[in-house]
C-alpha cells in the first residue's frame, strides 16, 4: 500500500510577532503566581496577632496557594487539552481574584485557608499552566530566553509586592490589602485574552501501512496527523491526560530531584521577613528584603535564559539546572547564622542569583525532556508531586521555630534539600539518561537502512 500526502504545511513556533504579547501575558501571571505566596507574608505578623496563631500557622496560607498552584497541574492539563488555554485562564483570573476579595471578609485562620488558600491558589493555576503551553508554542529557537524573560515576571512582582503589601497594611489593614490585591488579581483575566492560539494547517497522512505507522512516529506538535488503513478509518483521539510520559527515565528523575527541591525552595523566603522583624528590622525594611531579592532575580532569570541557549549549553541543560539548585543550596547554609540587617541584605543578593537561575531553567529542561507534544502532561504530573513537597515544607519550618525559637535550623534543613536535589540530578543524569541516549542514537543507526528498505518496498 502506498503513501499519499496531501499538500499542507505544518506552521512551526514563529519565535516572534504576536508571541511577544504572549510573553508579556505568561510574565505577569508568572509574576503572580510565583511572587504572591512570599509577598503575602508581610501580612503574618497581624493575622497572627488577630487569629492568635503561630509561624507554622500562618505559613499554611502560602503553602496552601502553592500546593493549590502545582496540585491542580493535571486539572489545568485536563481543561486546557478540551477547552483551550484562553477559556481556562479567564475562568482562572476570576478565581484568583474572588479568592482574595471574599478573604478580607474572613472570621478565622480556617476561612483564610479556603479562600486566599484555595480558591485564590486555583485560579493562579488555572493561569500559570496554560501560560507555559502557550509560550512553548510560540517559541522553539528562542525558547530558552523566553522561558527566562517571562520568569523574570517572578522577581519583578515581588520587588513590587512585597512593599505594596506592606503599605496597604500600613494604610488599610490586611483585610484593605486583601480587597485591593483581589482587584490586582483582575488582571490575570487580560492575559488570558491575549492568548490566541496558533493557526497551524496539518499535513494529512491520506493512507499509510500498519508497519511505517509504527516506524514513523508523528513530531512533537503534530497530535492530530491523520494516518487510516484498510481496517481503521477514524482519526486518534488525543488525550486529556497522557500519562505514558512517565515511561520517559529522564522525566521520572526530574520528578524525584523537583520533590526534593521544593521542600526547602520557598522556605527562606516565606519565613524571611517575620525572621527579620523578629531581630528587631523596622517592618518597611524587613519587606524590603524581598524586594532586595526580586531585584536581583529580575537580572538573573533574563541572563541565565540567554546562557542556557547556548549551543554547548543547552544540550547539557540538566547538569546546569543542578549547578543552580547546589548554588541556592550553599546560600542557604552559609547564611544560616546572619542576624543583623547587613548579613541579611547579603543573603538576599545571593539567594536571589540563585534562586532566578532556579526558575529560568526549571520548564526548560522539563521540556527538553518530554517535548512539546508531551509538556502538558508531563507538568500537570509534575506540578501534581511538587504539591505534595509545598504542603510539608513551609509549615514543618515554621513547626521548627514555634518549637525551638531558633531560625538557624530552617536554612539548614532547606539548603540541606537543595543540595541533596542538584547532586541526585547531576548523578542521576550522568549515570542514566546519557546511556540511555547512547543506546537509542545506537538503535536508531541501525534503524536507519531497514526504514530506506521499507519505504522503497513501498
Amino acid at each position: 500500500m502506498g503513501i499519499i500526502v496531501e499538500d499542507g504545511e505544518m506552521v512551526g513556533a514563529p519565535d516572534g510577532g504576536w508571541g511577544w504579547i504572549v510573553l508579556l501575558g505568561c510574565f505577569v501571571v508568572t509574576g503572580f503566581s510565583y511572587a504572591f505566596p512570599k509577598a503575602i507574608s508581610v501580612y503574618f505578623k497581624e493575622l497572627m496577632k488577630d487569629f492568635d496563631c503561630g509561624y507554622s500557622d500562618t505559613a499554611w496560607i502560602s503553602s496552601i496557594i502553592l500546593a493549590m498552584l502545582y496540585g491542580s497541574g493535571p486539572i489545568a492539563s485536563i481543561m486546557v487539552n478540551k477547552f483551550g488555554c484562553r477559556r481556562v485562564m479567564l475562568v482562572g483570573g476570576l478565581l484568583a481574584s474572588g479568592g482574595m476579595i471574599i478573604a478580607s471578609f474572613t472570621t478565622n485562620i480556617i476561612q483564610l485557608y479556603l479562600t486566599a488558600g484555595v480558591i485564590t491558589g486555583l485560579g493562579l493555576a488555572l493561569n500559570f499552566q496554560p501560560s507555559l503551553i502557550m509560550l512553548g508554542s510560540y517559541f522553539d529557537k528562542r525558547r530558552p530566553l523566553a522561558n527566562g524573560l517571562a520568569a523574570a515576571g517572578s522577581p519583578v512582582f515581588l520587588s513590587a509586592l512585597s512593599p505594596l503589601g506592606q503599605l496597604l497594611l500600613n494604610r488599610y489593614g490586611w483585610r484593605g490589602g486583601f480587597l485591593i490585591t483581589g482587584g490586582l488579581l483582575l488582571n490575570c483575566c487580560t492575559c488570558g485574552a491575549v492568548m490566541r492560539p496558533l493557526k497551524c494547517k496539518e499535513r494529512k497522512v491520506i493512507a499509510c501501512s500498519q508497519e511505517l505507522k509504527e516506524m514513523l512516529p508523528p513530531e512533537a506538535g503534530q497530535e492530530n496527523i491523520v494516518c487510516e488503513n484498510n481496517n481503521d478509518k477514524k482519526p486518534s483521539k488525543k488525550k486529556l491526560l497522557d500519562f505514558s510520559v512517565l515511561a520517559d527515565l529522564g522525566l521520572i528523575i526530574y520528578i524525584i530531584a523537583k520533590f526534593i527541591v521544593v521542600l526547602g525552595l520557598f522556605v527562606p523566603t516565606i519565613l524571611l521577613v517575620n525572621y527579620a522583624k523578629d531581630q528587631g528590622v523596622p517592618d518597611q525594611d524587613a519587606a524590603f528584603l524581598l524586594s532586595i531579592i526580586g531585584f536581583v532575580d529580575i537580572f538573573a532569570r533574563p541572563t541565565c535564559g540567554v546562557v542556557a541557549g547556548l549551543k554547548w549549553i543547552r544540550p547539557k541543560m540538566p547538569y546546569f539546572f543542578s549547578l543552580a539548585l547546589l548554588f541556592n543550596g550553599l546560600t542557604d547554609v552559609c547564611s544560616a547564622t546572619s542576624t543583623d540587617y547587613k548579613g541579611l541584605v547579603i543573603f538576599c543578593v545571593f539567594f536571589g542569583l540563585s534562586y532566578g537561575m532556579v526558575g529560568a531553567l526549571q520548564f526548560e529542561v522539563l521540556m527538553g525532556i518530554v517535548g512539546k507534544s508531551g509538556f502538558s502532561s508531563a507538568l500537570g504530573l509534575v506540578l501534581l508531586v511538587e504539591a505534595v513537597a509545598v504542603l510539608i515544607g513551609p509549615p514543618s519550618a515554621g513547626y521548627l521555630v514555634d518549637k525551638y525559637k531558633n531560625y538557624e535550623l530552617i536554612f539548614y534543613m532547606a539548603g540541606g534539600e537543595l543540595i541533596t536535589a542538584g547532586i541526585f540530578l547531576a548523578l542521576a543524569s550522568f549515570f542514566f539518561i546519557r546511556r540511555k541516549k547512547h543506546k537509542d542514537r545506537q538503535q536508531k543507526h541501525h534503524a536507519k537502512p531497514l526504514l530506506i528498505m521499507r519505504i522503497k518496498e513501498v
